[in-house]
């Protein structure tokens, strides 16, 4: 393998990348986009959930709970109805994503601890905002049932420690805030960071659209040459991405950096050389760009989503998804980013996630140059 050969290739698709401002947009800039776009699509916090009220007791007690329930701004009071006929009216025009029907017998039975009768009439065509709802809802009404209890404890004369017989203290690692966004944005970015991939697949499929594959064909470039010579500029690419999507994480999002950079760099570049050849093997099985973008779309952006982990845990994934997620550069790249980001691992702990990216990228280049044929057709 000549590096002279190498470079020559790499100088060429270079040039073309500086050329086309489609290219260079989608292999510059389009990672760092596509993280703000799903980094605000999916950390959104719920806020602002309209409910309704129906107070059938209208006691002081039952108006302190109303209060207690809407005290933030997560669950916002939309009205305070008459009926289960206006709740029910609510519902059907999507107004409110839950109601609270307080039962006239409220205050009386709280106050003899005899149970919280409550009802929550819950909207399921969204299940995440009445979901939502009924979480808060629920750890509410515990607050205020149990505020209510020690009051009237110490108007008797109770101690509340000596009914303490459970003392759980507990301390968060890592993200104490338990903030989304800490998790989500470097998965997102290890996800994001694979679309040199789908570039690179569409290279191949370009030059035999353009009739200059015939020029490459005609020169002394082996296939191992030309192939690592057309992956080498979007390593480069992807290492550009990497410092933008870095800076848009510490000083945009707040999500901090805790670990070694320059291992983070590191085992990066194992990752675009995984991921790279993935693509390049895509590109030798296409002979359009159409299908080359829609077989990358499918191999390597579509299992992002569902089999790196970023979303959905693989340890609760069946066993034979557990080992095609394994097979997958994307899903050692999110444990890496999401190490080092997080928690500030190093190699001792990361070395076998980067292994298996050196040892996936050797054996799809392999692949790749073993069925790329120097002929037409």
């Amino acid at each position: 393998m000549s590096l002279k050969h190498i470079w020559a290739v790499t100088l060429k698709e270079l040039r073309h990348i500086r050329r086309d401002w489609m290219t260079l947009f989608l292999v510059t800039l389009t990672p760092t986009a596509l993280l703000f776009l799903m980094a605000y699509a999916v950390t959104v916090e719920i806020r602002h959930v309209p409910i309704a009220v129906l107070d059938y007791d209208r006691s002081p007690t039952s108006r302190a709970f109303i209060q207690q329930i809407t005290v933030s701004d997560d669950l916002e009071l939309y009205q305070q109805v008459s009926s289960m006929d206006e709740i029910e009216d609510l519902l059907l025009r999507s107004e409110i994503k839950a109601a609270v029907v307080i039962p006239p017998a409220f205050e009386s039975e709280l106050l003899a601890m005899s149970g919280i009768p409550l009802q929550v009439i819950v909207d399921g065509t969204e299940p995440q905002s009445g979901g939502f709802a009924v979480d808060r809802i629920g750890a509410r009404t515990e607050q205020f049932a149990s505020e209510l209890l020690a009051e009237q404890l110490r108007a008797r004369g109770i101690q509340l420690e000596s009914l303490q017989a459970l003392d759980l203290r507990v301390r968060t690692w890592y993200n104490p805030n338990l903030e989304a966004k800490v998790d989500l944005v470097p998965g997102l970015i290890s996800m994001v960071l694979g679309l040199p991939g789908m570039s690179v697949a569409l290279t191949l499929a370009r030059e035999r659209e353009h009739g200059t594959l015939e020029q490459l064909l005609a020169t002394p470039i082996g296939r191992a040459e030309l192939l690592v010579g057309k992956m080498l500029p979007y390593v480069i690419s992807g290492l550009v991405n990497l410092l933008l999507t870095t800076a848009a994480a510490m000083l945009w999002f707040g999500v901090p950096f805790r670990g070694n950079f320059l291992l983070y760099v590191v085992l990066s570049t194992a990752y675009f050389l995984a991921i790279l050849s993935i693509g390049m093997l895509i590109g030798v099985f296409t002979r359009t760009q159409a299908a080359s973008m829609a077989l990358s779309f499918l191999v390597i952006f579509f299992p992002g989503f569902f089999l790196t982990g970023i979303f959905f845990p693989i340890t609760s994934m069946p066993p034979i998804v557990r080992m095609e997620a394994m097979i997958l550069p994307g899903t050692h790249y999110a444990i890496i980013t999401r190490g080092i980001y997080t928690i500030g691992v190093g190699l001792d702990v990361l070395w076998p996630n980067g292994l298996a990216m050196v040892g996936l990228g050797i054996a799809f280049t392999a692949v790749a140059a073993l069925f790329f044929k120097k002929k037409l057709g």
